[in-house]
């Protein structure tokens, strides 16, 4: 069964859901990509490995020592001081930890000469957040934005700053930027919102090489049918992260008529 939405489905950009749709969406472009770009390149599933700060972790957890201190002091009353010196009784506290996060992408490679035509990122959260794994993509994307490798960029979260800097009238719920590093510094972009279907876009090879054709809607709904999120998705409360109040009264109109 196929999602209910016209284009991609809010609900699964939910934590608990995105990275198993992240991992099958990484998946599915290589294997449909892999018979059009034969003989002369190959698909490959690569994996970027990032370090998080543990946003969402406590600096310092204190547990409480009051009634623990209470109760020595109240067993020690009336005894003798002693005479010897003991060791103080440590507090234990939660530190935040950096998190190792490992992420996968694709590269197209020429396979005489195993260059990497073209790097496919999926944005993550781990993309996307403001922190140390958002700086280590963007120094990534540029290392690639200055080399003969072409970039696609593909961005299905709602959440978090766009990573391409956008004007006012651009700004949409998801985006895809194509970026044949033949036509640099301009890029192709593709700016879309819930209510609009995933468009398709050419993924760029070298210069004057015909494009296959990528289409991210039919492959989500082969996922979504495989992974049977139909099975798993209450469409009855809003999605996470939260749509704005317009977004979320389309989002309800459409699923009173479409579910």
């Amino acid at each position: 069964m196929p999602s209910p939405l016209p284009g991609m489905d809010p609900y699964l950009e939910h934590p608990r859901s995105w990275p198993n749709f992240h991992h099958r969406l990484i998946s599915a472009i290589a294997i449909d990509l892999g018979p059009q770009l034969r003989p002369k390149y190959r698909v490959v599933v690569e994996e970027a490995i990032y370090q998080t700060e543990g946003q969402n972790s406590v600096l310092v957890g204190v547990p409480d020592v009051t009634v623990q201190k209470a109760k020595r002091a109240q067993a020690n009353a009336g005894s003798e001081p002693a005479l010897s010196m003991t060791a103080a009784q440590p507090i234990l506290v939660d530190l935040p930890m950096p998190e190792v996060i490992r992420q996968g992408y694709l590269e197209i490679r020429e396979v005489a000469t195993s260059e990497v035509v073209t790097v496919i990122e999926v944005l993550s959260p781990t993309n996307k957040r403001p922190g140390e794994g958002r700086r280590t993509y963007e120094a990534k994307r540029q290392v690639i934005l200055a080399s003969a490798t072409s970039l696609v960029e593909i961005d299905l979260l709602r959440q978090w700053p766009p990573v391409v800097q956008l004007p006012e009238q651009l700004k949409t719920h998801y985006r895809i930027l194509v970026s044949a590093s033949s036509q640099r510094p301009q890029a192709s972009l593709y700016a879309f919102n819930l209510s609009n279907p995933i468009p398709a876009f050419p993924l760029p090879l070298q210069e004057t090489e015909s494009e296959p054709i990528v289409n991210l809607q039919n492959l989500l709904s082969d996922i979504y049918d495989q992974s049977g999120y139909d099975l798993v998705i209450d469409y009855t409360i809003p999605p996470v992260p939260p749509l704005p109040e317009t977004d979320a009264a389309w989002l309800a109109e459409w699923l009173a008529k479409n579910h």
